[in-house]
């Protein structure tokens, strides 16, 4: 229920996934060498970074992002991650960062001349365009194969909508996110159908619930969390039916009816269709002496 994934998107460009589901806090540890710009994002709950054995630490909150540079000492990853806790961490050489900007970029305070030596720290909140990206790394449905190649289209744009200082263009784009308001009311849809996965409300039922249109509803999820609503409730589903069967707890059919399926048939091809195994092949893979 806790995950740390490391992907090479280039050559000095490292971009790590922590996932805490648990419910406890876990501790995670990374080596940077010096040279390495760091981002981290937080995307859902709370983390910690612990410096010098304890005697500093950072909070990075949800919907924020922390920026570390010191040209002078290593800066090794040292992370408490809050239980229910997503984030993600880009790790970038200034070399490799200096060669992915033109010479017009003066805004940002660490590649200006008077700078260049010195060490950087900035906290800034995640913009909606960001978070969306964020989300879309967290749940993709996307074949292994090009797995590498997405995460690494995801890891420039990130960078890139980072140090954008005017989002005018993409707020034509997306309207819809720049009311904070009409986002809580989507992040509450997605809390109402996890709650009730096993019986979802229907979507108009659910645009009444947190007080949306339907169009909006619909849209709005679709920017935020990258997929419809049901589209995301599925991949929900079966990633906690795997969670329920890794436990070891419970048998397939106890695992579909935990999740809404009524009939074991429906649950196998929905395991199937998710992961390209049936729950009990998962099963054996997992345990080879049942």
């Amino acid at each position: 229920m806790s995950s740390k994934e490391e992907i090479k998107i280039d050559d000095d460009f490292i971009l790590i996934r922590f996932q805490n589901d648990s419910e406890a806090t876990v501790i995670q540890e990374h080596q940077v060498t010096i040279g390495f710009i760091q981002f981290h994002f937080g995307l859902k709950g709370n983390a910690k970074f612990i410096f010098n054995q304890g005697n500093y630490t950072l909070d990075l909150k949800e919907e924020k992002s922390l920026l570390f540079y010191n040209p002078q000492k290593e800066l090794p990853l040292h992370l408490e991650i809050a239980p229910k806790s997503w984030l993600i961490t880009i790790l970038v050489s200034i070399k490799k960062f200096h060669g992915l900007f033109s010479t017009h970029s003066n805004h940002i305070p660490f590649l200006s001349a008077e700078n260049r030596d010195k060490k950087y720290y900035g906290e800034e909140n995640i913009s909606p365009s960001m978070a969306i990206v964020l989300n879309q790394m967290f749940h993709y449905n996307l074949n292994p194969s090009i797995k590498n190649l997405y995460y690494k289209g995801k890891g420039y744009e990130l960078l890139s909508l980072f140090f954008n200082r005017n989002e005018d263009p993409n707020a034509e784009q997306c309207p819809f996110l720049l009311d904070e308001e009409n986002v809580l009311k989507i992040k509450k849809a997605k809390e109402i159908i996890i709650a009730n996965m096993a019986e979802p409300p229907g979507l108009q039922e659910l645009a009444d619930q947190i007080g949306l249109n339907l169009k909006k509803l619909k849209m709005g999820f679709k920017q935020i969390y990258g997929d419809t609503v049901y589209g995301f409730l599925f991949d929900y589903k079966m990633d906690y039916a795997r969670q329920l069967l890794d436990s070891g707890s419970y048998n397939v059919n106890e695992v579909g009816l935990k999740i809404g399926y009524s009939t074991g048939s429906h649950f196998i091809a929905a395991f199937k269709k998710k992961f390209a195994t049936t729950p009990k092949k998962y099963l054996m893979s997992i345990n080879p002496s049942n």
